[in-house]
């Protein structure tokens, strides 16, 4: 059971990587990223190629490259792998166009990918993928002791707290008002002198590399990649996470991706088998279907919802601009830092915003 419980603890920090992730793309920037698992596959395969050692003719399995890095240097360059995937993907789809264009450009972009990778045995070994990946930590811990599944665990939920901080800090930052802006109304941004398309394409880089982050965690952890475990569906769970738990919402994505990866994914596999064999499996994803039009019919904002982030006025001294119609003794007499204060004459971003 400690076994068990600490492989849940493991994947479920992992899914909130994964989660976070999309949420800058989809929740900040209005990206709707259908092809996201691909960068976790990438992050994935870029770590394990660099575990791996030099392919032999005693290795059974086919891949590119091949060498032995340290795990910190394999998890760097799975970050790396996941981005430069992204920046590559998002020179073409990050272009100005409407977002079900967008979407389905990306869905039809990782059925290609997927396709592609499955079927070629002489550079990513087809169906069987890549196997015998090196645990991490070894030489501290033993590999296969439920010691060493509470130490990765930590060590997972660690690097969850540091991302954590980075998207948060992204997301409060005058960076992310503006990719707020442009997911609101992208021409009205344009209009205000926002670079719209170097704004998505940055926020896809970042997603990417953090996509890239979980799939290097995940593959370590599980010493396999397998194309069968990155087929585009895996997005849409991520997608309900979001939508459950908040989109754009660092914290609710949290409870989303409890709800769904971990009580509706994880739990049925506790449950005893019934009926022919793959059903539970497919009752699975027919109640994550369903959990994301119930989602988007009746909440929508998620069980969190996104706070409206407000700015401050830059220093006590700066003049108050009167709402039009209202009397100046009025417009004196308000308290400080109520939402009808202006600065007039700030230039640069407005600090002291606060946001979830």
């Amino acid at each position: 059971m400690s076994f068990y419980i600490a492989t849940v603890v493991v994947i479920f920090g992992i899914d909130v990587l994964a989660a976070w992730a999309l949420n800058l793309q989809y929740g900040l920037a209005g990206i709707p990223n259908f092809a996201f698992i691909v960068f976790q596959a990438a992050g994935a395969y870029t770590a394990a190629i660099l575990t791996l050692g030099p392919m032999t003719a005693s290795s059974a399995q086919t891949y590119i490259g091949g060498a032995h890095v340290p795990f910190v240097v394999g998890l760097i360059a799975s970050m790396a792998g996941g981005a430069a995937l992204a920046a590559v993907v998002g020179a073409f789809a990050m272009k100005r166009m409407r977002a079900d264009y967008q979407a389905a450009i990306l869905l039809i972009l990782a059925l290609i990918l997927n396709q592609f990778v499955t079927t070629d045995t002489s550079l990513f070994n087809g169906t069987s993928g890549l196997a015998n990946i090196t645990r991490p930590l070894g030489s501290l811990i033993n590999p296969n002791s439920t010691g060493w599944q509470w130490a990765y665990a930590g060590l997972v939920w660690a690097l969850c707290a540091v991302v954590l901080f980075v998207v948060q800090r992204l997301s409060r930052s005058s960076w992310g008002r503006a990719l707020r802006a442009q997911r609101d109304h992208d021409a009205a941004a344009a209009a205000l002198g926002c670079n719209v398309v170097a704004l998505k394409l940055q926020v896809f880089v970042i997603g990417g590399a953090i996509a890239g982050l979980s799939g290097g965690l995940l593959v370590f952890y599980l010493q396999a990649w397998n194309t069968g475990t990155w087929g585009y569906e895996e997005t849409l769970a991520i997608f309900v996470s979001i939508l459950i738990g908040g989109v754009a919402n660092n914290w609710g994505v949290i409870v989303g991706t409890f709800l769904v990866q971990i009580v509706f994914v994880e739990v049925p596999n506790l449950l005893p088998q019934f009926g022919y064999i793959g059903l539970v499996d497919a009752l699975e994803w027919i109640v994550i279907g369903l959990l994301w039009m119930i989602a988007i019919a009746f909440r929508p904002q998620g069980v969190i919802p996104e706070r409206r982030v407000r700015a401050a006025r830059l220093g006590a001294g700066a003049p108050i601009r009167a709402v039009p119609g209202e009397p100046p003794s009025r417009a004196a007499s308000r308290p400080v830092g109520s939402a009808q204060q202006v600065p007039l004459g700030a230039a640069g971003p407005v600090s002291g915003s606060s946001e979830q």
